[in-house]
């Protein structure tokens, strides 16, 4: 059964590009996103529609999940459709979301194709992108546009150009906490960083920005190149030691309320209830990779 809340990366693969289709396969990313958008050259969109669904076949036959970010041209948009939606993919991926209607319309679409391709209504989810002022405006209602939607994410570069803005932590970090709040708020997966996903050459500040992602409450991220992969899932995942000193504390405050305590104090820090929820969350975010793990 698909889980997109236990998505941790998801990766960028060319509709077009069969070296990066090969060495997607090798990569242990949690999603295959296959781009038909800004990856793919103008004249080859045709193309690269028409090699979706045997890519994602392929991708899908290997354990992967999948999905597939289509245009934002209404004529572009509809085609991908098209060819897009199946029994292996999971979700779609909308560039330049103005506003909930959108997403609306492109779920009618969306029934009228599963129904003639004999899926279930509902089948392929939906990961929108916010990448302009009115987008910005509207996220939360986007966020809560309907069960199909099952992620957010905030795209830096072309947020960066409708606003007229530098690519700075700055100037994005604004827009991320909402997305964030909005994303908690609808129930559905707040996906991203604060920066750009297109600096990808320096590992080790990669680490720090997803690390701090983590911290903002995300819990996934788009890799635009394989070596981020293993980075984001090892960031987005319970460590063990945090999971142990969780179960630690929770025992000692759970000990302390037996003796009709509200609040105790657990390596120097006052535990009080909110606390305890929270280690209670990573606990059970640990088990549920735990047990994904189990049934591959």
């Amino acid at each position: 059964m698909l889980d997109t809340h236990l998505w941790r990366s998801i990766l960028f693969v060319p509709a077009t590009n069969d070296r990066f289709v090969q060495s997607a396969l090798r990569r242990p990313a949690d999603v295959l996103q296959i781009d038909l958008e800004d990856s793919v050259a103008p004249g080859d969109k045709a193309m690269g529609r028409s090699r979706v669904r045997a890519i994602a076949h392929k991708f899908a036959a290997a354990g992967y999940d999948v999905t597939v970010r289509i245009n934002r041209p209404w004529r572009m948009a509809l085609s991908d459709i098209e060819q897009s939606v199946g029994a292996d993919v999971a979700a779609l991926t909308l560039p330049k979301v103005p506003d909930a209607s959108y997403v609306r319309f492109i779920g009618e679409i969306l029934d009228e194709v599963e129904a003639e391709k004999n899926l279930s209504i509902g089948h392929t989810k939906l990961i929108a992108m916010v990448e302009d002022a009115e987008g910005l405006e509207n996220m939360a209602e986007i966020a809560n546009a309907g069960p199909r939607v099952c992620g957010l994410i905030v795209g830096a570069e072309d947020l960066a150009v409708n606003m007229r803005m530098a690519v700075t932590d700055d100037s994005l970090y604004i827009p991320n906490a909402m997305a964030v709040a909005s994303c908690r708020r609808a129930g559905i997966l707040p996906i991203g960083f604060v920066g750009s996903v297109a600096d990808f050459k320096d590992e080790d500040e990669f680490r720090k920005k997803i690390r701090r992602a983590r911290g903002l409450g995300f819990d996934a991220a788009f890799c635009i190149h394989p070596r981020q992969v293993e980075i984001v899932n090892e960031e987005f995942s319970p460590k063990a030691s945090d999971v142990g000193t969780a179960k630690e504390l929770i025992r000692e405050f759970e000990a302390q309320k037996a003796q009709g305590k509200a609040a105790c104090t657990f390596n120097g820090r006052m535990v009080d209830l909110p606390v305890v929820l929270q280690a209670r969350q990573l606990i059970e975010r640990h088990e549920a990779f735990q047990q994904r793990q189990a049934r591959y």
